[in-house]
């Protein structure tokens, strides 16, 4: 008698493919803080490593976030572009001074260029005149445009070498592109500089404005930056928040 095999009809694999819930996974980590915003990411290896998979399928994961815009990529590697900061973490000092909130809100805008500063800027900041910098401009206004703040900050040199983050942002300076530096201070301080500000906060004579003047530099008093920051007060208040570690 023939033997006879059963036909066993096979399902299809309803799951997304391994390269989509390598996504999904590595933006929950991103999610809980494994990797702050602005931070870079580890390489296709570790990644490679970290999954289980190959470098093929974490690079086609990495695809799929960048596509929807969660990370961006240059020349230095990629790194993460979620908004916010993680759960968790102790509020940063937001970056420019007069800078109205942690995250950024309608009537602001924030962009760089690479150009030459100011020349008080290039002064403050031991640079040879007429030498281009990375220079960012801020912009802020409430309803109705009141309560307008502008500010204008030149990164030294050494910020520039010291700290990676900053770096980058020279290859896209084009003075258009939105350019959100707000956890700048952040970053420094993970670069290992300690930081030292200094704020001189002047009346403009005749006008209903304040004239901000923040001067930072580290540890080895280096400087880092320089913020010409114009607020109206007509509408509006200038608030200083300070945060000191407890003692022991």
């Amino acid at each position: 008698m023939a033997r006879t095999t059963p036909h066993v009809q096979s399902t299809p694999d309803t799951r997304p493919p391994l390269y989509r819930r390598v996504a999904d996974q590595l933006l929950a980590e991103l999610r809980d803080g494994i990797v702050p915003p602005g931070e870079r990411l580890p390489g296709e290896r570790r990644l490679a490593e970290h999954f289980g998979v190959s470098r093929e399928t974490v690079r086609q994961a990495l695809d799929v976030l960048r596509r929807d815009g969660l990370l961006s990529t240059d020349r230095r590697g990629s790194h993460v572009a979620l908004p916010g900061v993680p759960a968790g973490s102790p509020a940063p000092l937001v970056f420019p001074v007069g800078a109205r909130a942690a995250e950024p809100r309608t009537g602001d805008r924030a962009t760089v260029v690479w150009a030459p500063p100011p020349p008080e800027h290039a002064a403050a900041l031991g640079l040879v005149p007429g030498r281009a910098t990375l220079v960012h401009r801020y912009t802020s206004s409430a309803a109705g445009g009141n309560g307008r703040r502008t500010a204008v900050t030149s990164f030294s040199a050494v910020a520039l070498a010291e700290v990676e983050e900053l770096a980058r942002y020279r290859d896209r300076a084009d003075g258009v592109a939105c350019a959100q530096l707000r956890r700048a201070y952040d970053w420094m301080r993970r670069a290992g500089l300690a930081l030292h500000h200094r704020d001189t906060i002047t009346l403009q004579p005749d006008t209903a404005s304040v004239r901000v003047v923040r001067r930072v530099h580290d540890q080895y008093a280096r400087p880092l930056e320089i913020t010409d920051l114009l607020v109206d007060t007509r509408q509006d208040a200038l608030v200083y928040e300070f945060t000191l570690p407890a003692a022991g």
